[in-house]
């Protein structure tokens, strides 16, 4: 009995022994998966990130374009005239490839939302008289809490489509352009029933800043060269003195949009060679801007269509009304009468005009654009497009570029009818059409063709050197025109 005991004992212990064996070996219970769950508080495409309260939404797109006759990608016009005067250096069709990345995270706190948005390109484009460029930008990045907006997004100055209210170029005169973005510190106030108000301190380097030109300056004085490019003199631009200081109004409801808004800008200049604090400098001088907006939708003409329109008025304060997309300096060239190289029109466009010694002449500026937007159907959209904008010079603005009937300036002395014909003021007048095919959600065909015209204000002819590829000679003044086609593919996601 002990013997067969003693066996069943140590089959026991023997048994227990392996068991515990095994269970050493066992691997431990996974944890269960945590999958992503949809965060449907802020709209569609917003994820919960794994083991947080934060909502994160990424998109973009991807666009190609090709334009024709436009002097560099993404719809400019022939500002510079290479196309009018026929050069071969040329490019006639230019193309642009863009991947667009954005993240916009959000998370709900006591104080409210607190978002995160941030908005990058790659960029790939052939321009005007080289192989093309490339580039990586950073567009939009910004936090929001609690009201306030802190970083690099669009100025509440901005009607709502910013520089497209139904067009796809970049290039639209008549309003500001800070749809990449401005670093701003901006409150906005929220009444209810869609009223709000907002106030913001925003940086004018990038954006708001043309030129403050001084006719006489030593690093690029006043001269027919420069004048033909649109470029009267130096550009004494200081360094940032103080922040541009925007106040808006809006409302947004069901029948549309109104929105009003006024800018205050400082004209800091350096020195009046440009360089050195002994010439001395012009005090600064404040200028300004108004904008006022309005869309209506849905309007009788059938559903979903929508009227969309912007004007801006602005002295000392040009980039409120020729964006920052915009040239600063116009000149286009063209055919012209027998027995004279050819005819040209140029324009400049300053925030103000000194002299050596003198004081600030603000220059004033204003203009429009708007867009008509009809659905023939859930798959087809047309708009109808437009544009117009003006720079005014000062009696004394105009009178420092031109010069006096006693003393002409070297632009004036080149003119035909010298300072009685010399005029810098000029207008630019922009009317397009597009349509976009829909075949599916998220992707879109577009073609647009925009006619642009440059109205100057010179009278006679001026003898011209060589400038570029336009050869020297006697060249007419005259208005110029062109017309530019862009065609878009884009896919959203």
């Amino acid at each position: 009995m002990k013997t067969i005991k003693g066996l069943i004992l140590g089959s026991a212990a023997g048994l227990l022994a392996m068991t515990g064996a095994q269970a050493a070996d066992l691997p431990l219970k996974a944890k269960a998966v945590e999958y992503v769950k949809v965060c449907s508080i802020y709209g569609a495409g917003f994820y919960y990130i794994p083991g947080t309260d934060t909502c994160v939404k990424i998109g973009g797109f991807i666009l190609a374009e090709t334009d024709l006759n436009a002097s560099t990608w993404e719809g400019s016009p022939n500002w510079n005239g290479n196309s009018g005067q026929g050069n071969r250096l040329a490019n006639k069709i230019g193309t642009v490839s863009r991947f667009d990345l954005e993240v916009d995270t959000r998370t709900a706190t006591e104080y409210g939302t607190v978002r995160t948005y941030g908005q990058a390109i790659f960029n790939t484009s052939t321009g005007a008289d080289a192989g093309g460029t490339a580039f990586v930008q950073l567009l939009n990045a910004y936090v929001q809490f609690a009201g306030f907006t802190i970083g690099r997004a669009t100025s509440p100055f901005e009607a709502p489509w910013s520089a497209y209210p139904g067009n796809i170029t970049d290039y639209l005169v008549g309003g500001p352009g800070t749809i990449t973005g401005v670093n701003q510190l901006t409150y906005t106030a929220q009444f209810g029933n869609g009223v709000s108000a907002t106030v913001s301190l925003e940086d004018p380097s990038l954006y708001y800043q043309t030129s403050i030109t001084n006719v006489n300056g030593a690093l690029a004085p006043l001269s027919v060269a420069g004048a033909a490019t649109g470029v009267y003199g130096t550009n004494i631009i200081g360094g940032v003195a103080a922040p541009d200081i925007i106040g808006q109004v809006q409302v947004n409801q069901a029948w549309g949009l109104w929105q009003a808004a006024v800018a205050a800008h400082d004209n800091h200049t350096s020195y009046y060679d440009g360089a050195t604090s002994i010439s001395g400098h012009p005090s600064d001088v404040w200028g300004f801007a108004v904008e006022t907006s309005l869309s209506i939708k849905n309007i009788p003409t059938g559903p979903g269509d929508t009227i969309n329109i912007d004007a801006a008025y602005a002295n000392g304060a040009s980039r409120y009304v020729f964006s920052s997309l915009i040239p600063t300096g116009f000149a286009m060239y063209g055919s012209s009468a027998a027995g004279l190289q050819g005819s040209v029109a140029f324009a400049g466009v300053t925030d103000s005009v000194v002299s050596n010694g003198t004081s600030q002449q603000l220059t004033t500026t204003y203009g429009f654009r708007g867009a008509y937007s009809h659905n023939w159907n859930a798959h087809w959209v047309s708009q109808l497009f437009g544009a117009w904008a003006t720079e005014r010079y000062s009696s004394g603005g105009a009178s420092l570029i031109c010069g006096t009937a006693a003393a002409p300036s070297v632009l004036a002395a080149a003119m035909s009818g010298g300072v009685a014909g010399c005029n810098p003021n000029f207008s630019i007048g922009q009317v397009g059409i597009n349509t976009t095919w829909t075949p599916v959600k998220n992707l879109a065909f577009v073609a647009e063709a925009m006619w642009v015209n440059l109205h100057q204000n010179n009278s006679g002819t001026i003898v011209l050197p060589a400038i570029g590829s336009n050869p020297a000679g006697t060249y007419q003044f005259k208005d110029q025109n062109t017309v530019e086609v862009a065609l878009r593919a884009i896919r959203i996601f």
